[in-house]
């Protein structure tokens, strides 16, 4: 049995993993910052000088599509490669991604460089969406069983490092933009990319790594849930799970079962990354149309605003991983988090829409303003998106990690592809900003605040496989 040091402490390699993620991270959203301007920037200036509407179906399909490789992400680590070999091989695409984008002022032509956006976004989404599911499942394997009670605070600093990484890209990729061009500033994610890859393999000799399905022989979800759904049945058996049973091992067909409560839980989580993943979209959008600000001498335009979430949340995941969620106790479940983190959602989008209608108006408004709903959004993000890591690792079998790890990650792509499709659905012919208006922001605050009702009535009825996270512990 491993003394009581052991237990308390963390595994030394988890420093490769969130150095990893930091790095990661800053070049994920350091892209990211100046897409929405690449594509709605004047062409003389470098952009593509597409319309608003435009922007946001592009950069919400390309969340999309990035949020939906982790199925494929998942397949590899769970049954063919393992999470450490998916992690290392398949970041290797992510730098290419960015490699392709710093070559956009190559291009001679809008045409050419849509062409190279495209192909860019593309191995970007493949090396992004494909590591997602490994990663924040490869660091709980490194930790024992009796070090489960360590997991909240891991998964709360593994969150931390995102937000570290990211509040640096906010605020250094817009500046080499603004001094360098659209090149060089998506040339630096690039580096950063890098970077991740090397400090990950840094780690490669110290790692746990849990055996694949196939060498385990263990059927995965999607195996139990074909057999049970379209496999004939013998004469005289009973019940849901009865064929698939006669197949797989109870071990299989359980830990199948555990994903199932899990994914009604998650079919409600889209609608708020349809509302968080905005503000890299409409929200920059709005805020080209306020009053750039000076902090210490630092200009804060609307792209450096974003920057405003990540370091928002370095306050906050300490704040309540250590101070508040211990005090609450049973309060602090889960479900219950998440229940609260809806709701702050839908007020956030109402502050949002008061500022679009000053804006629409013709108020001067300071682009500062937008710090007031970043709180509120923020806040929820810490209550949804920390805690559904930890929910859906906690929630998950042994076997179904980096699986119930991609269909967490799949509510994001659900919720870009909402706001893609709303976004054409709702165009306007005569508006070709639609999408950042009063009317908009207020549908998406309604929308929610109805999803948060329902949340709140399945978080009282779930019945948790871990009883010490029923407890908020």
């Amino acid at each position: 049995m491993s003394s009581p040091t052991v237990e308390n402490r963390w595994p030394a390699q988890i420093k490769y993993i969130i150095g990893n993620e930091a790095c990661e991270r800053f070049s994920y959203y350091g892209m990211r910052s100046i897409l929405a301007g690449y594509i709605t920037g004047a062409v003389l200036q470098g952009g593509l000088g597409q319309t608003d509407d435009q922007a946001t179906e592009i950069v919400h399909l390309f969340v999309f599509v990035n949020y939906f490789m982790p199925l494929l992400g998942a397949w590899l680590s769970d049954k063919v490669i393992g999470r450490y070999h998916t992690i290392l091989w398949v970041s290797l695409f992510y730098c290419a991604g960015h490699g392709v984008l710093a070559c956009s002022d190559l291009a001679g032509s809008v045409h050419g460089k849509m062409v190279l956006l495209c192909t860019g976004l593309g191995l970007i989404a493949f090396g992004s969406g494909g590591i997602k599911p490994c990663v924040s499942a490869f660091m709980g394997d490194q930790f024992k069983p009796e070090q489960g009670h360590l997991l909240q605070k891991a998964y709360g600093a593994f969150y931390w490092s995102i937000n570290l990484g990211s509040f640096f890209s906010f605020l250094v990729i817009p500046w080499f933009k603004n001094h360098y061009g659209y090149s060089i500033a998506f040339g630096v994610p690039g580096i950063l990319m890098a970077i991740a890859t090397f400090v990950f393999w840094l780690g490669t000799k110290h790692y746990v790594r849990v055996p694949t399905s196939r060498e385990t022989k263990n059927a995965g979800f999607f195996q139990v849930i074909f057999t049970t759904l379209f496999i004939p049945s013998a004469s005289g058996q009973a019940g849901f799970w009865a064929k698939a049973r006669t197949r797989f091992s109870d071990k299989e067909v359980d830990a199948a079962r555990s994903v199932l409560p899990v994914l009604f839980v998650f079919a409600l989580v889209p609608v708020f990354w349809s509302l968080f993943d905005q503000t890299n979209t409409t929200w920059v959008l709005q805020g080209e149309k306020m009053v750039p600000a000076s902090i210490l001498g630092f200009s804060i335009g609307a792209e450096e605003m974003q920057s405003a979430n990540p370091a928002i949340v370095m306050v906050l995941v300490p704040l309540l991983t250590l101070l508040v969620y211990p005090v609450i106790g049973k309060f602090a479940a889960p479900l219950r988090r998440m229940a609260y983190g809806m709701f702050l959602a839908s007020a956030s989008y109402l502050i949002v829409a008061a500022l679009q209608k000053q804006i629409e108006a013709g108020v001067q408004l300071s682009v500062l303003w937008q710090a007031v709903p970043y709180v509120v959004l923020t806040l929820a993000e810490v209550l949804i998106s920390t805690t559904g890591l930890e929910f859906a690792f906690r929630e998950a079998a042994p076997e179904m990690k980096s699986s119930i790890m991609s269909f967490w990650l799949l509510t994001v792509a659900f919720g870009d592809l909402l706001v893609a499709v709303l976004t054409k659905v709702l165009a306007s012919a005569t508006n070709s900003s639609a999408s950042v208006s009063t009317d908009r922001f207020m549908l998406y605050a309604g929308l929610t605040f109805v999803v948060a009702i329902l949340f709140s009535l399945a978080a009282s009825t779930y019945r948790y496989r871990d009883a010490a996270a029923a407890q908020g512990k």
